[in-house]
């Protein structure tokens, strides 16, 4: 068991219920939020080791949601992972300039997500 924290933000019930429960078998300590604005105020209370950040939200969206946490203190270190249909080669490019660290495609690939989950955590300046 990891027990390391992933802080899920994800407006889909269906697709956040996926996300937790493949994370919290495979050990993690998983909390969730459908909002951005409930994003920042879970990742203020509970210190995330990764977040995975649906980019299309209901009020600020994944990308305004980024810059706040990183404005408001969230270590620099915390990997957040840019979650979205979009899967151009320019939607790449457009979350990488925003910030994010990494991109994943929905639909999410059960076999690979605690994989990719790992080589992030793994990948961590300490």
């Amino acid at each position: 068991m990891t027990g390391e924290r992933i802080l899920v933000v994800e407006d889909n019930p269906l697709n956040l219920k996926l996300v937790r429960d493949v994370l919290d078998a495979a050990g993690y300590d998983v909390v969730s939020a459908t909002s951005g604005e409930e994003g920042l105020r879970v990742a203020a209370e509970r210190t995330p080791d990764l977040v995975l950040m649906d980019l299309q939200l209901p009020g600020i969206d994944g990308t305004e949601t980024l810059h706040r946490l990183r404005r408001d203190g969230m270590a620099p270190d915390v990997p957040v992972v840019a979650v979205t249909a979009f899967a151009m080669a320019e939607d790449h490019a457009r979350a990488e300039r925003a910030g994010f660290d990494a991109y994943v495609e929905k639909p999410i690939s059960v076999r690979s997500l605690v994989h990719q989950v790992r080589q992030l955590l793994d990948g961590r300046v300490s």
